[in-house]
């Protein structure tokens, strides 16, 4: 189905940037503390809607891409603000979606496992970003057997792993991470088509919690993360359908589409510091904050994303070729 985006006021879609992105403080009284990330991030050059394979995409609305460039670059300056890496991929020519860094792959305890994406539009990229992660100082990258759209589908909340499915990631991936990463990994089934990736229906606040819009998923999906997370937070069918969920949080501050006003004030009230942007040509093609930002958690003891000292190092997991997926 096509998504029709509520419609935003006029005061809030004057939040266009870096110089008018603005900070809602939390209460004097919060003890949420912010670590350092590091974050992989692709520039937009050559963004843009030239085909359509979700519901947000239409080819005949046009991106105005200079806009875009300066939205991305925006939020790049937000993230060093407050003290984070970024490193910095580089596009493919013909590649539009290569923005959305987020589904080249996930990184957990200095182990990449890389995407092998489900459309053909996006397929190249898979290969670059296995490269882009090994040039980041990512030492085991795994080509996986599976389809997987990375951290679209992945949502990591401490030592646990959400993996979406539906319509994107083949869930036989999910056994897969599992067995590369050694981590826990708890399949979650999406029920709506504008709900795509998981990563646009819940994020991790921090390693102890989450948001999310339960109208992304099937009734067992909803149960499973109450059973986990009887205090999440909740966003409504407005916030959800402005990309609210596809958020990023460093435990403090959450980098958060402005329009969702009451999932930004509901953060605000848990002791949390929203930062909004503005996002808004990256949602014609589907996509928000996350969506362009994938994080490189290091290795436990780490001081960089290299092995900690005394690691067992993996070796990249064989996998079929490229030419034969």
């Amino acid at each position: 189905m096509p998504v029709t985006t509520p419609a935003v006021p006029d005061t809030a879609r004057a939040i266009t940037g870096a110089p008018t992105t603005t900070t809602q403080p939390a209460p004097e009284s919060t003890d949420r503390r912010a670590t350092r990330r590091r974050f992989l991030m692709t520039p937009p050059t050559e963004f843009d809607v030239v085909y359509a394979i979700n519901a947000w995409m239409d080819p005949s609305r046009p991106v105005d891409t200079a806009l875009a460039m300066r939205q991305w670059e925006d939020l790049v300056a937000v993230y060093e603000s407050l003290g984070h890496d970024v490193v910095r991929a580089t596009p493919g020519p013909g590649l539009p979606d290569m923005v959305f860094a987020a589904n080249g792959g996930v990184v957990v305890g200095g182990i990449a496992v890389g995407a092998r994406f489900a459309t053909a539009e996006r397929g190249p990229e898979a290969v670059l970003y296995r490269e882009a992660l090994f040039a980041a100082g990512v030492e085991v990258v795994h080509e996986p057997t599976h389809v997987n759209e990375g951290e679209g589908d992945y949502v990591v909340v401490g030592d646990t792993i959400l993996a979406g499915t539906g319509f994107r990631t083949d869930r036989r991936a999910h056994d897969e991470l599992a067995r590369l990463t050694g981590r826990e990994v708890v399949s979650l089934q999406l029920d709506d088509p504008r709900f795509y990736h998981l990563d646009v229906a819940v994020f991790a606040l921090d390693d102890d919690n989450v948001a999310y819009y339960p109208g992304a998923f099937d009734a067992a999906g909803r149960a499973e993360l109450e059973r986990r997370w009887p205090d999440a937070v909740l966003a409504d069918e407005h916030d959800a359908l402005v990309l609210g969920c596809n958020a990023v949080s460093d435990g403090r501050h959450v980098v958060v589409a402005h329009e969702a006003t009451s999932l930004i004030g509901q953060l605000a009230a848990r002791g949390f510091v929203p930062i909004p942007v503005d996002l808004s040509e990256f949602r014609k093609s589907g996509g928000g904050v996350k969506c362009c930002t994938m994080e490189l958690r290091p290795a436990p003891g780490a001081t960089e994303l290299r092995p900690a000292p005394g690691a067992t190092e993996l070796r990249p997991a064989p996998g079929v070729t490229e030419e034969s997926a």
